[in-house]
């Protein structure tokens, strides 16, 4: 275990992402995962209301931030701790917690969302038959969330693990959003099955769901 453990470190001290995020003081190297994403679909704008599901230790919530500038508005979420961050408003409680989720929408006060950003995963028990289920249910709440507070055209990015139900869960997306895309970040570890699903125009009403599916976009 220790010899796993200093192999793991090592890696990670050498990780070119790492350094990245260190380099520009950013909290995670997920936020180069974000950065990336953004560059390639322009996900943020100046005043937009952003929610961070998953937040901590802040690395999405920062690159949000920074992008949706002072005129923007960015509410995160973690069961776990997060240090203050200028311009985040930070929930802590277990988003799959009814009194945790009726908090964030009270922070909400009915102001539509822009833009929701998921990173949430589950504790990894290493046991794929029990991960993965765990995993698509913590995207899925996030869709489900998304439904209720996005405005008409707004958008979801949430991170995913390839496996049982994932196609399910992106095909039951399309009905919602104009457009749903698959992004795998070159910040992602190559060996890992995470990827992002970008739901992109937000059709405003889940309940009236549209006959097509569509095909998962790639471009």
């Amino acid at each position: 275990m220790a010899r796993r453990r200093s192999s793991w470190l090592a890696e990670h001290e050498n990780d070119p992402y790492v350094r990245q995020a260190r380099q520009a003081g950013y909290r995670s190297r997920a936020a180069c995962k974000l950065l990336e994403l953004d560059a390639k679909d322009s996900l943020f704008r100046p005043g937009m209301t952003v929610v961070d599901l998953g937040a901590a230790p802040g690395g999405w919530s920062q690159v949000a931030a920074d992008r949706v500038g002072a005129a923007g508005r960015v509410v995160a979420v973690d069961i776990l701790p997060m240090a203050p961050l200028a311009g985040v408003e930070f929930i802590r409680g277990d988003f799959c917690e009814q009194a945790v989720l009726d908090q964030l929408l009270a922070r909400l006060a009915g102001r539509p969302v822009d833009l929701v950003i998921s990173d949430m995963a589950p504790n990894i028990s290493g046991v794929r038959a029990v991960d993965q289920p765990r995993s698509i249910h913590l995207v899925e709440l996030a869709v489900e969330f998304s439904n209720t507070v996005l405005r008409r055209g707004g958008a979801l990015v949430a991170k995913v693990f390839q496996g049982a139900g994932f196609q399910e869960l992106v095909r039951d997306l399309h009905p919602c959003y104009e457009k749903v895309l698959i992004r795998k970040p070159r910040a992602s570890r190559p060996r890992s099955r995470e990827v992002y699903v970008l739901g992109r125009g937000f059709r405003g009403d889940s309940r009236q769901a549209l006959e097509s599916t569509g095909e998962i976009g790639q471009d």
